[in-house]
């Protein structure tokens, strides 16, 4: 739909698009920031996906011999102090970021959607009780209440996710509710009423589909800070446990003593986190000028 939009806005401005390459290629320069955003996800999720075959190394395996190797020949990044190859330890960790990323930002949008669209759509009594709680949630920053949770529940990928998208939900749940608000009293919601449409069945089929386009940018804009979290969760010995090789507890292992005799093991650590959020703020910036029309022009 954004593209289609693009496409009349180029023609009235006097451009010619022909097809789908030559409006994403509109798109990419229209937003160059968001297509590196879009680039370095992308290539994120790439390497997490073709892990096994891009790395020579398990891990996980330790070898002594190899302790503290400096970067170059078989270990292209170094090998930390008991000898795992970081190259290996930085593309698997990718994989952890993402699953803790996308399952925790997946869960918090799904538990807040509902919340939200239910509140907003009703509205009343119920209203006040669920924003009243909203409230309480987010007056708690996102990186406390996750602390919170995950010392409550234990270091485990499953536990880390379900504590970070608690934390989330409250966000959702505002963003939906505030569009409900405005889409429930659309001409359309009035015609389905009219003929007799079930309430329930209104919400999820003309009022719902309505808020996917915030939805989406929020969601982008929180994968960012769901990886960032699950880093500071591990870094203090409460996210993913060992021996999974995640960005944070890698950092937490290495930057006190290791920070000056071998520097790589937090330069490349760190680096990929920052390259992680940084990719996905720069995306959901951009979805954010697509899909919201007051800022295309």
């Amino acid at each position: 739909m954004a593209i289609i939009d693009h496409q009349a806005e180029l023609a009235r401005a006097g451009g010619k698009v022909t097809g789908f390459w030559g409006a994403l290629g509109h798109l990419l320069r229209r937003y160059p920031l968001g297509a590196a955003g879009a680039a370095i996800v992308l290539a994120i999720v790439l390497m997490a996906i073709f892990a096994p075959w891009i790395t020579a190394f398990d891990p996980t395996t330790t070898n002594a011999r190899a302790s503290l190797a400096r970067p170059g020949g078989a270990h292209l990044l170094g090998a930390d102090f008991m000898g795992r190859d970081m190259w290996s330890r930085i593309v698997y960790g990718a994989r952890i970021s993402l699953a803790v990323g996308i399952g925790s930002t997946s869960l918090g949008c799904l538990i807040g959607v509902s919340i939200g669209l239910m509140s907003g759509y009703f509205g009343g009594w119920l209203d006040l009780l669920v924003q009243r709680l909203m409230d309480m949630l987010q007056s708690l920053p996102l990186l406390v209440m996750a602390l919170v949770m995950a010392a409550a529940l234990g270091p485990s990928i499953e536990n880390v996710i379900i504590a970070i998208s608690i934390p989330l939900v409250p966000t959702v749940a505002r963003v939906i509710r505030s569009n409900t608000l405005m889409l429930r009293e659309m001409p359309y919601v009035e015609a389905a009423r009219a003929v007799g449409m079930n309430e329930v069945a209104i919400a999820l089929r003309h009022v719902l589909p309505n808020t996917l386009a915030p939805l989406i940018v929020l969601a982008t804009a929180q994968l960012g800070s769901a990886i960032l979290v699950e880093a500071a969760l591990s870094f203090l010995g409460l996210g993913i446990p060992e021996p999974y090789p995640s960005w944070g507890r890698m950092l937490s292992e290495s930057a006190a003593e290791y920070v000056r005799t071998a520097p790589w093991l937090v330069i490349y650590p760190g680096l990929a986190i920052s390259l992680a959020v940084f990719g996905t703020n720069l995306l959901g910036d951009a979805l954010r000028d697509i899909f919201d029309p007051r800022l295309r022009h």
